[in-house]
């Protein structure tokens, strides 16, 4: 057996024997026909999003109505404050396909010189990422409002009666999310309406005991009746919101609050194999992800031994992670060369570096400045009719800013900690700014129509993921199970590596000779739906 055959054997076994477990977990069908449709990702979004499929609802409806019951039992990961999302929808019997930007937007009196930093040059208190300066205009509302509006069938009075269920009635807390609560006690002490929220008495909340929030739900039953996010943004709760910002010392105002708007963009594309990928465009992390691909294709990867196979995956992926924290932040805002990023002269270019790194068996040098970041949830959706939909939502780390409105149960994100703090950096802060972020959710085609919705949870372990994924998926034409199978590695353009156990010992021993640290540590959790045989399968890893 050869080496380049030996490592497809170990994916497919890999896809084998994960295939059972992974083929529809976290995920609901309607009537359990799964060609009637799937939602994939969170446990409580895919069965809500499952019974809006079995009761007439298309994949853009599931998908809504999953992110907001999401928003409220996914509360370390995401909420109806939350920060910020973004999805990308194929519509029309999946033909037409565009992308939704819900980031966050920095209030008007963010200015680069908004954090004090230290000798060091971090960040005095890292107020930048909790507390009441960390928090931006929250997205999700209108983002989701406007998803809905564009490829849903539903009322928005309709997709928000579960969350509003969920919020009056109560979940039982699992113990992940008691001990998200334990980790944040300390902060969430700090503050009245987190402590309100959180706390039993004088103790964060354990596992088993029921969450209600019913000031949320009175707000989310307003909504539902006025079938409108306008009045959080523009009324009443826009300035309850913007009066407990001024008096937490934070800068949103009213009229930021007035001024947010969900946007819907050209997503960005990518030709291979007779397949079209579709992900969403900055500030989201897509560029990145079709920029390495590009560079493996002008290396024709496919025709490359496993030898070469390992190290052109890792410094494709480098080079686009050095461009990546050097030169991207909100094109809004600031000038970043997005065509020559995805250009086939550029990809060229990269690979000839790639190609020299190779023969030269030393990296290439650049230097570049990692920041750990975390949370999220994705869901992707499939319907009978043909339209596909891949949503990514969150609070950033753990409940995000871990302040919440009192009076109103909302728990805010820390959309400004998504900054670049370096004065004059392309994604550094600035008044009505959009930070830079890792979702990455993304629709793949072929001849016109939706065969894949994919996306991730992981913070900055999304790009890479979903890379992995769609080399496998695209430049290799392998199945969803075997793309799901593929190993994984997470790596920020420095030398530092790390690698999921599934790895190839031999792989292992060849990066290490080359240079890079490797070490052994998990990936981003993706969740996606392909059609394959005329038939939807679904998976999450």
């Amino acid at each position: 057996m050869t080496k380049q055959n030996r490592r497809k054997w170990i994916c497919k076994s890999i896809a084998a024997t994960a295939l059972g477990a992974m083929r529809f977990p976290m995920s609901h069908s309607a009537d359990g026909d799964t060609n009637l449709g799937q939602v994939v990702g969170d446990p409580e979004a895919a069965r809500v999003g499952g019974n809006v499929l079995r009761n007439g609802g298309n994949a853009v409806d599931a998908i809504v109505a999953g992110s907001f019951a999401a928003a409220v039992t996914a509360l370390a990961h995401t909420g109806i404050g939350g920060y910020g999302g973004t999805a990308t929808i194929a519509i029309g019997g999946g033909r037409k396909v565009i992308s939704l930007d819900f980031n966050s937007s920095a209030p008007s009196a963010m200015r680069e010189d908004t954090f004090q930093l230290d000798k060091k040059g971090n960040v005095v208190g890292r107020v930048n990422e909790f507390g009441w300066l960390a928090a931006g205009v929250p997205g999700i509302l209108a983002g989701l409002a406007l998803t809905l509006k564009t490829g849903g069938t539903w009322s928005l009075r309709d997709v928000l009666q579960p969350a509003i269920a969920l919020t009056r009635d109560g979940f039982a807390l699992s113990s992940s999310l008691a001990t998200a609560v334990k980790a944040s006690a300390a902060q969430f002490s700090k503050d009245p309406g987190s402590r309100r929220l959180y706390f039993d008495g004088d103790s964060p909340r354990v596992a088993g005991t029921t969450l209600r929030n019913s000031e949320l739900a009175d707000m989310l039953t307003t909504l539902a009746n006025s079938n409108s996010v306008d009045p959080f943004y523009r009324g009443e709760y826009a300035n309850q919101i913007a009066s407990q910002f001024q008096k937490h010392g934070g800068l949103v105002t009213s009229a930021d609050m007035a001024a947010y708007e969900a946007n819907i963009t050209v997503p960005l594309t990518l030709d291979c194999n007779n397949m079209t990928i579709h992900t969403a465009p900055l500030t989201a992390g897509g560029l990145s992800v079709l920029q390495a691909i590009r560079t493996l294709q002008a290396m024709h990867f496919e025709t490359l031994s496993d030898d070469l196979r390992s190290i052109a995956l890792v410094e494709a992926l480098r080079w686009s992670w050095r461009d990546r924290l050097q030169l991207l932040g909100d094109p809004k805002q600031v000038d970043v060369p997005i065509a020559k990023l995805l250009s086939e002269e550029y990809a060229r270019e990269t690979a000839l570096q790639v190609t020299r790194a190779i023969e030269t068996k030393r990296p290439i040098e650049h230097r570049v400045k990692s920041n750990a970041q975390s949370g999220t949830i994705h869901l992707s959706s499939a319907d009978r009719h043909g339209n596909f939909a891949s949503l990514t939502l969150t609070h950033g780390g753990g409940f995000g800013a871990k302040v919440t409105v009192d009076g109103l149960g909302l728990t805010l994100g820390h959309g400004v900690s998504r900054f670049d703090i370096t004065p004059g950096h392309p994604n550094a802060p600035g008044p009505g700014k959009r930070p830079l972020h890792n979702m990455v959710p993304s629709i793949v085609t072929r001849n016109g129509q939706a065969i894949l919705a994919v996306g991730g949870r992981g913070g900055r372990k999304i790009p890479n993921a979903i890379y992995a994924f769609l080399t496998e998926f695209v430049l290799q034409e392998q199945s969803l199970a075997e793309s799901m199978a593929v190993p994984r590695m997470h790596t920020e353009g420095n030398l530092s590596l790390e690698l999921e156990q599934s790895w190839p010992d031999a792989d292992r021993t060849r990066l290490g000779v080359f240079g890079y640290q490797t070490k052994t540590a998990g990936s981003a959790t993706l969740s996606a739906i392909a059609k394959e045989g005329g038939v939807l399968v679904a998976g999450m890893r």
